[in-house]
C-alpha cells in the first residue's frame, strides 16, 4: 500500500505504529526521494508543517483538527518527509 493511502486509513495507535514502520522502510529504500532524510531536517520540517497545517486542511476541504487524532499524527509525520 502506498504511504498516501496508508496515512488516510490511520484510525488507531496500531495503524499509526504500522505507518511509522512503513515510513522507516520508505526512508531506507528511497532516501533520495525524501526532502528531509536526516533527523534534524525531519524535525524542522515537522515543526514548520505543524505551524502551517491549518492551511493544508483548509485547502483540502477538511476540518481543521482541534484535538489531534492518530491520523493527524500520521499526517504530520508524512508531511515532514517532504515539507520545505
Amino acid at each position: 500500500m502506498k504511504l498516501t493511502d496508508q496515512v488516510r486509513n490511520i484510525a488507531s495507535k496500531e495503524d499509526l505504529a504500522d505507518f511509522v514502520g512503513a515510513l522507516l522502510q520508505d526512508l531506507e529504500q528511497n532516501r533520495g526521494e525524501w526532502e528531509n532524510p536526516t533527523l534534524d531536517r525531519f524535525l524542522l520540517a515537522m515543526e514548520s508543517w505543524i505551524r502551517a497545517m491549518d492551511n493544508f486542511y483548509r485547502n483540502t476541504g477538511q476540518d481543521i483538527p482541534v484535538t489531534p487524532s492518530w491520523r493527524t499524527l500520521g499526517d504530520i509525520l508524512y508531511a515532514a518527509k517532504m515539507y520545505e
